[in-house]
């Protein structure tokens, strides 16, 4: 078995064939360092904690992960918190920065003799329709090879070489650019409240995630195309504590800005997942906007999938799953990312040529109402907020 790409699904699968005998290898375009140092997001939910735990893969997060519940809406009729974990479900978040994870998980597939292959590009991936597909690839030094396998794993994201390998035609790909850019901030500072923020302003929204005691991510609404370094820090800064309403909340707790990026609000879905001997699964089955923290989520959850379908084919000699793992997966990402679109008409103004639209916002403010009021709607956020 081959996997491309050594982020949250390459690894979960990897560990999880691992345990089932499954003789695998990694194959990872980045450095060692590269990858246990990334800083992503950092929400993970209950099914993927179950997923962890009971594949001995939650050292780390049963020793440092932080339980999280409950979300904090200001708006401009004042604010209102929900403690999802005790609504819908009754499931609630942890906190652990995903870079974390990717330690963990790469420390424990190593420790039971995975193989990984850093800085090696894969190329493309051939055969796949035969029972013997491989990657081409070129190596730390340039040098061009093969590995071939009787399955082949894309968990290297919407631009590897998994997607690149498709034929044409063989895929349907559903894209949707939600005219949505945040700018991306990473603060040396603690948390400046005890939830997940969610601000909704006439100048855009704005967002506060905890991801440990000393570290908090922000967001900030952008106007599309802005480049990350287009604001100074105290600007943000100021940005944040209007969006915020610090001024009727609470100051915000300032700290030196360690990271920014732009990212755009963008999903893409291709269906089949499948295509004879290589699968799809974490960003190179579909990318999903960040507005309510599904991508690592939905990656484990079908690397879950992925690692038990093999497994059933392989050592049960039962194909059945691997024929049903496309369905059962796009299943989970549909319902994803509908509930994504939706938080991202209730947290932002999507402004189109003479800006926003008066019934849009009307709409808007009638969703918070019902969010802020209504049990019903209270329940079925939190089972969609916390759930894959």
């Amino acid at each position: 078995m081959v996997i491309l790409g050594a982020g949250p699904a390459g690894l979960v699968l990897g560990n999880l064939l691992l345990r089932a005998g499954i003789d695998c290898a990694i194959l990872e375009r980045s450095g060692r360092d590269d990858i246990r140092h990334r800083q992503r997001a950092g929400f993970l939910a209950a099914h993927t904690v179950g997923v962890l735990a009971r594949n001995g893969l939650d050292e780390g997060l049963s020793r440092y992960g932080q339980e999280h519940r409950v979300c904090e809406f200001r708006t401009v009729d004042g604010r209102f918190r929900l403690d999802y974990g005790r609504l819908g479900a009754k499931e609630p978040h942890t906190v652990y920065p995903q870079h974390r994870l990717v330690a963990d998980l790469l420390d424990s597939f190593l420790g039971a003799g995975g193989r990984i292959r850093f800085d090696t590009e894969a190329l493309a991936v051939h055969d796949t329709d035969g029972p013997a597909p491989s990657v081409t690839v070129r190596d730390p030094d340039g040098h061009p090879g093969r590995w071939q396998a009787r399955y082949v794993a894309a968990c290297d994201g919407q631009h590897g070489a998994g997607r690149r390998s498709l034929r044409p035609g063989a895929v349907r790909h559903n894209r949707r650019d939600h005219g949505v850019s945040w700018l991306g901030l990473l603060a040396e500072a603690p948390p400046s409240l005890d939830a997940v923020g969610y601000a909704v302003h006439p100048h855009g929204f704005a967002g506060h995630m905890a991801r440990s005691t000393d570290i908090t991510r922000y967001y900030l609404q952008c106007t599309p195309g802005t480049r990350a370094d287009a604001w100074s820090d105290t600007c943000v800064w100021d940005e944040l504590d209007t969006r915020m309403r610090a001024a009727d909340y609470g100051p915000l707790t300032r700290g030196r800005i360690v990271q920014r990026t732009v990212v755009g609000l963008r999903s893409d879905v291709l269906e089949p997942l499948r295509h004879g001997r290589l699968l799809l699964a974490g960003d190179a089955a579909a990318l999903i906007s960040p507005s309510a923290a599904k991508g690592a989520n939905l990656a484990i959850l079908e690397a879950e999938l992925l690692a038990h379908a093999l497994t059933a084919a392989l050592v049960h000699g039962d194909a059945a799953p691997l024929d049903r793992y496309s369905d059962r997966c796009l299943t989970h990402i549909w319902r994803a990312q509908e509930f994504s679109h939706w938080m991202i008409g209730l947290l932002h103004a999507v402004p189109g040529a003479e800006g926003a639209s008066p019934f849009e916002e009307r709409m808007r403010g009638s969703r918070l109402a019902a969010l802020r009021d209504s049990p019903t709607t209270q329940d079925w956020f939190a089972e969609n907020y916390v759930g894959v």
